[in-house]
């Protein structure tokens, strides 16, 4: 999954407002938060971000 560019340059996190980076968890795209107090990993399903706090992953 690759997103635009400047659609990255946008979306931040919704819980502190920090930037997203792209990664892929077992196989499974989802954005990433790059701050780190926060580092939430929000799922990508069918090439949409799901930018929901309730449907993040929360950092290993």
């Amino acid at each position: 999954m690759k997103l635009e560019p400047f659609l990255l340059e946008i979306l931040v996190c919704p819980q502190c407002r920090a930037p997203l980076n792209e990664a892929d968890y077992d196989g499974h795209p989802e954005l990433v938060c790059t701050a780190a107090d926060c580092g939430l990993a929000y799922p990508v399903r069918d090439g949409i971000p799901v930018l929901l706090v309730d449907e993040a992953r929360r950092p290993v």
